[in-house]
């Protein structure tokens, strides 16, 4: 289960389907709790909607009380996507969620502003849960949602006013008066004034401004001080918000071409999101595989660099092996605001630069030079195929290792897409030596689930975690 944590269907939910019905059948209790732990520590909304999906449809009644609370966080797309993710698996919508849904569209009826928004940006979401559990909406959700005749203190009529508006300034004001969203506005304003600009980045949630920061830049929105200073402060809030992805803003920070201080702030936003999530608190080791046809491995690699550094309180030491340990260290380029960082993904770029995957194997080599360094950790995360094929082996290393520095470090494996022959974890479980392998399915989205998977000393602290989160209850 914790393997497929790995991996990110993209919407093809019937990927992790099969791991999530096993779980939740072999060991209910657990995946309960699971399903919990990973609404709060989790980065990839796929494997969100099908936890929930299973809580509604399990024979539990806490379970289904804890799928009833979680589905009502859900964005409306995802409420109708965990909706035909049940109807296509088990055949059936349950009565329980039903009600769990006829709730969510309840209570945002009751909220005009809160509904009149979802409506905007979730239209077909909405239609389709109406529709495919017959419910019948109010009637203001059916003049907004059905008839196409929004009454005039709506956000769809507002949107219609927009449209019709003839100079920026109307333009503005409509804009911060029914804080109408960025994608909405951008179709059907015409003309990107200063006045426009700053009424849509005051509308904007920090992650869509994240997600529309290039596009805002090529409108000019970074070169007016004043809508800046407004992008500025939503960068800043979106270090705390429970609701951005810390990868996208690694990508744009790396994507974008925006200037150093921008760039700054989304690798801020980056690294809170990461520690909010998961802070590694043993000192840790990053094994990386360059051997022959390892280029996988490189990238991979490189990009846990940049997250277990963003998260890791204590010593992080970084090699890349083939039958030689190559040292690897956070490098800011010459004249770069990040100099210093050491967690961005830019600055472990120059250091996986110039590496090339070619030559044999020996994990153990890098271990070796850990021991020969006096270099404490107490967790070695190895990035491989896992074939070896020359001495140092890792499991003499990793002995020599435990008794020269009194530690017995947890062992995770990584395995990048075109794993090998398991030569690695046969001789691991031939030396009654415990690990953990992970499935590196070819999705870096997903890479952003391995931190909070690192955050405790051994898997057994993780699970204890895990079970100690508590199944959530509606009030009263």
């Amino acid at each position: 289960m914790l393997n497929s944590l790995l991996t990110t269907p993209h919407r093809a939910l019937d990927k992790v389907a099969a791991v999530h019905a096993d779980l939740s059948t072999r060991d209910p209790i657990f995946y309960g709790h699971l399903a919990v732990w990973y609404q709060r520590k989790g980065d990839v909304r796929d494997h969100r909607e099908v936890f929930v999906a299973h809580l509604l449809a399990s024979a539990l009644s806490e379970h289904r009380e804890a799928g009833f609370v979680l589905l009502q966080d859900l964005p409306p797309f995802q409420v109708s996507r965990v909706v035909s993710f049940m109807k296509s698996t088990f055949g059936r919508v349950p009565r329980s969620t039903r009600t769990a849904v006829a709730h969510y569209l309840r209570t945002r009826e009751a909220e005009s502003y809160r509904f009149d928004r979802a409506a905007l940006r979730a239209r077909k979401a909405l239609k389709h849960l109406y529709a495919a559990l017959h419910l019948r909406p109010d009637a203001r959700a059916n003049a907004i949602q059905f008839s196409r005749t929004p009454p005039a203190d709506s956000l769809a009529f507002a949107v219609k006013q927009l449209a019709r508006a003839s100079s920026p300034a109307e333009q503005a004001e409509a804009i911060v008066a029914y804080r109408i969203p960025y994608p909405v506005a951008a179709g059907v304003v015409r003309t990107m004034t200063p006045s426009v600009l700053a009424a849509l980045v005051a509308s904007m949630t920090p992650q869509e401004v994240i997600n529309h920061l290039k596009a805002l830049q090529a409108r000019g929105a970074t070169e007016h001080a004043e809508v800046r200073t407004l992008v500025e402060e939503r960068l800043r809030a979106a270090q705390s918000d429970k609701r951005v992805s810390a990868f996208k803003a690694r990508v744009a920070a790396d994507a974008s071409e925006v200037d150093d201080e921008l760039k700054v702030s989304l690798v801020r936003v980056t690294d809170e999101q990461v520690r909010s999530r998961a802070r590694i608190k043993c000192a840790t080791a990053l094994l990386v595989d360059k051997s022959g046809s390892m280029a996988t491995a490189l990238e991979v690699g490189k990009q846990l660099a940049a997250l277990i550094s963003a998260a890791c309180d204590e010593a992080l030491y970084v090699y890349a092996f083939d039958t030689l340990a190559y040292e690897l260290k956070p490098v800011a380029e010459t004249g770069s605001p990040l100099a210093g960082s050491g967690t961005a993904l830019s600055n472990w770029e120059p250091a996986f630069r110039n590496l090339k995957s070619d030559g044999g194997t020996s994990i153990g080599c890098a271990v070796e030079t850990l021991r020969l360094r006096g270099q404490y950790t107490e967790q070695i995360v190895i990035v491989t195929d896992e074939g070896e094929n020359t001495h140092p082996y890792f499991v003499k290393a990793l002995k020599a290792y435990r008794a020269s520095l009194a530690v017995e470090p947890a062992v995770v494996i990584v395995r990048v897409q075109q794993h090998g022959d398991g030569t690695l974890s046969r001789a691991l479980r031939a030396a009654n030596i415990g690990f953990d392998a992970l499935e590196f399915g070819g999705d870096y989205y997903s890479l952003t689930n391995l931190p909070p998977l690192l955050s405790r000393r051994s898997r057994l602290e993780l699970l204890l975690e895990i079970l100690a989160t508590p199944l959530p209850r509606r009030a009263g």
